[in-house]
């Protein structure tokens, strides 16, 4: 009896160690770029031969893969950037916008959003969701779909060069709001960063009815019954007390932005104010959503904020108020 007792222990162990080993069920790497539409914004031809221009020369140091994942029993699609070179890198889960194929991750999003932070040490992957570019399930925009989010950490550890005790998070728009979410649901992460963030859905749909109608109404299951629940559950500015206070935010928001009005961030720093949760709010003058006007120096403060957390594990921010 002793020994069958035994048996089965270890039985059961091995069987939980393969569940955990087994979240990444494909890491495809994608070796030619020239048939993704992309490529021809971002090469020349110098002396006959097609070469990637000076500023996207980075390229040729990173290494970007398809991959596919499970979550709640479902296989879910997203794709895996991490640098060429041998090492142990800070890994950063980045949360897209959008819904369905409308804001998907493409192959720009690899070589550009993710590629430039890959560049600089770090791996990055990314999720589809569930439901979203040949993924199985219904993604809910806010809903059970986080824990296609929450898994990343655990399919993190099946990625070799990734520092799974040095984790951020980052996210741009419906992704911000995934991240506030998500950073109420789990303690695995060390820094985050969200640009044009939506944080109070009710505001949202008073200034874009269209987003009631055509995306929430079709994604939240029901809707029409379940309202004022549902948009709480997805409003931050709701439960900012949740947060955690040893994850400092740097929230990015263009102050011409249509999509997500501007008082989405300004209104959540100050529930922040109030709680004492450490962040750091950036408004950029005159800048759209995606702050294109000034998408230099927004690469350059999110990497910065990295660097500082992840890489340098500098000391949360000092939030009780002090000084003379």
């Amino acid at each position: 009896m002793k020994f069958l007792k035994l048996f089965v222990f270890i039985l059961f162990f091995s069987n939980s160690q393969a569940q955990v080993s087994n979240l990444l069920l494909k890491k495809t790497v994608i070796s030619d770029f020239s048939g993704y539409p992309i490529y021809e914004y971002l090469t020349e031809v110098k002396e006959g031969k097609t070469v990637w221009k000076e500023k996207y020369a980075y390229i040729d140091s990173i290494d970007v893969y398809s991959i596919t994942y499970v979550s709640d029993g479902l296989k879910i699609n997203g794709l895996l950037v991490k640098p060429k070179a041998n090492g142990k890198y800070p890994a950063i889960i980045y949360n897209r916008g959008g819904n369905r194929d409308f804001g998907k991750l493409v192959m720009a999003s690899g070589l550009l959003t993710l590629g430039k932070i890959a560049n600089e040490g770090y791996v990055l992957i990314a999720s589809q969701y569930r439901g979203n570019a040949g993924g199985e399930g219904k993604e809910e925009f806010g809903g059970i779909e986080i824990n296609d989010i929450i898994i990343l950490k655990d399919v993190l550890n099946e990625i070799e060069e990734a520092d799974t005790e040095r984790i951020g998070m980052y996210g741009w728009s419906r992704g911000g709001m995934m991240t506030y979410i998500t950073l109420t649901k789990t303690n695995n992460i060390k820094a985050a960063v969200v640009g044009g963030a939506p944080s109070n859905l009710l505001g949202l749909i008073k200034d874009r009815p269209e987003m009631e109608t055509n995306v929430l109404a079709e994604l939240i299951p029901n809707y029409e019954e379940n309202k004022e629940i549902e948009l709480h559950n997805r409003s931050a500015i709701m439960w900012a007390d949740k947060f955690p206070k040893n994850v400092p935010i740097l929230m990015l928001h263009g102050n011409s932005d249509w999509r997500v009005k501007p008082q989405e961030s300004l209104n959540m720093a100050l529930e922040f104010e109030k709680y004492r949760v450490p962040y750091r709010l950036v408004m950029y003058d005159g800048g759209d959503h995606g702050i294109s006007e000034h998408r230099e120096e927004v690469n350059e403060q999110i990497i910065r904020w990295f660097d500082k957390y992840l890489k340098n594990d500098a000391p949360v921010p000092n939030m009780e108020y002090h000084g003379r």
